[in-house]
């Protein structure tokens, strides 16, 4: 159940902005045992540290996918790798651009609620550059550096843009270990949308400048997630790791 001491502590926190009537029921989940959390695009699975150790203390067994960043094929492939060594049920969670890999993944039969940090969640064969492109455009975008196949984030808009909340020693940090994206792999297309069948939980970021704020509603509110909004730049997992773990615990069915 999400419970009302889970509410309630995101409400202390000063975590939620907006509550969609969902979070204010409390509605049944199936008790999940684990958590699997998949980063997104300029990051890797060290984006999750400082949210795992709260699951871990609540008593979930944790693994953070280390996205090849290839292909969404090459990707849900690494996910669902992941996700033959859970034993039960398992929150499957993905920041930023993962949530088209959690959707594309995410109809594995061990996953039991999907969970998405500021990110995309694409319709099964949805052109989602034609959706984004509806919305105004990131400042993010214009920082996009191109070489050899691949893109990354420049320093500069990686630490105003990406990571804007952070301290800057921690985002320059962050920005270190970021992974290149394959040029192709955000035009490719989901064949699938587990959000349409697996419970569904959103935090929107309404401070981001790499996926619009506005856009993420739209999201949430298409995929009728119980939703969260954070004061947050694009790397809510880092800045607020606390009540991004609430969220997901929520997800998994673990009181607060």
């Amino acid at each position: 159940m999400v419970s009302r001491r889970t509410f309630n502590a995101l409400l202390t926190a000063g975590a939620v902005a907006s509550v969609t009537p969902e979070l204010l029921r409390a509605q049944k989940v199936t008790q999940a045992k684990n958590a699997v959390l998949v980063h997104g695009l300029y990051a890797d699975g060290s984006s999750w540290l400082d949210v795992i150790p709260h699951l871990q203390s609540a008593g979930l067994k944790v693994t953070a996918v280390q996205n090849p960043l290839m292909s969404i094929a090459e990707d849900a492939a690494a996910t669902r790798r992941i996700l033959a060594l859970q034993d039960g049920p398992t929150v499957l969670v993905g920041h930023s651009f993962a949530g088209t890999i959690i959707s594309e993944a995410g109809t594995d039969p061990s996953v039991s609620a999907l969970v998405y940090v500021a990110a995309r969640a694409p319709d099964a064969g949805e052109d989602f550059g034609a959706l984004a492109a509806k919305f105004p455009k990131p400042p993010a975008s214009d920082g996009v550096v191109r070489a050899n196949g691949f893109f990354w984030l420049s320093e500069e808009a990686f630490l105003r843009d990406f990571a804007g909340d952070l301290d800057p020693a921690r985002a320059r940090a962050l920005y270190a270990v970021q992974g290149p994206g394959a040029d192709a792999l955000p035009t490719g297309r989901t064949t699938a949308a587990a959000w349409r069948t697996k419970p569904c939980w959103y935090q929107v970021s309404t401070e981001d400048r790499t996926i619009n704020p506005e856009l993420q509603r739209f999201l949430a509110k298409r995929m009728k997630a119980t939703t969260i909004e954070l004061k947050s730049s694009h790397v809510s997992l880092v800045s607020h790791p606390g009540e991004i773990a609430d969220l997901i615990l929520a997800a998994a069915g673990h009181k607060a």
